[in-house]
């Protein structure tokens, strides 16, 4: 009789499940539109890649970050509620490392995609290209990796070598890209 019940319960699952499976649609939502996904393909590579036009000098990134972003990061990047932006040059290998945009930091390119998208805190995406080219330009001259009339555009954004670049290690699994 046991053996009866077992087999029932079984047999309408099986069909619940099949007949769950059939179903291709659940009646809502829709697809996004190529606009909708466009709007949120704004990753950027290490490399530069999928940089946008625009450009911005340090001297528009000291104004854009006095209003912006000094609040949390303090006046020159020393850092206050939000992280320490700048300094900490050799400290990496140290006990104490302190990991800034100049000591940490590997790819200059990914500076611009952090800030673009999650700056400033209370408004991420807020900031036009021109404005994030202008605050990389302007946290890049705090940390002396471009000099004070610097303008980047994403040529010169790319090409610019991070100190502690080459002091990560690889992942050297195969299936990882390079």
């Amino acid at each position: 009789m046991r053996w009866r019940e077992i087999c029932g319960v079984v047999l309408v699952f099986l069909i619940w499940a099949s007949s769950a499976q059939a179903q291709s649609t659940y009646g809502i939502g829709r697809q996004a539109t190529a606009a909708e996904i466009a709007g949120w393909n704004i990753d950027v590579g290490r490399d530069g890649s999928n940089l946008p036009a625009g450009r911005g000098s340090v001297s528009q990134g000291r104004d854009i970050f006095a209003q912006q972003c000094a609040s949390c990061h303090g006046e020159k990047g020393e850092g206050a509620i939000g992280d320490r932006l700048v300094g900490g040059q050799g400290t990496i290998g140290t006990p104490r490392p302190i990991r800034t945009v100049g000591s940490y930091w590997p790819y200059s390119p990914t500076l611009f995609d952090y800030i673009r998208r999650a700056m400033p805190q209370n408004a991420p995406q807020s900031l036009s290209n021109e404005d994030v080219y202008a605050v990389s330009a302007y946290i890049l001259s705090l940390n002396g990796l471009v000099r004070d009339d610097a303008t980047l555009d994403a040529k010169s954004l790319a090409a610019i070598k991070m100190p502690n670049r080459d002091k990560f290690v690889g992942d050297a699994r195969p299936d990882v890209k390079r």
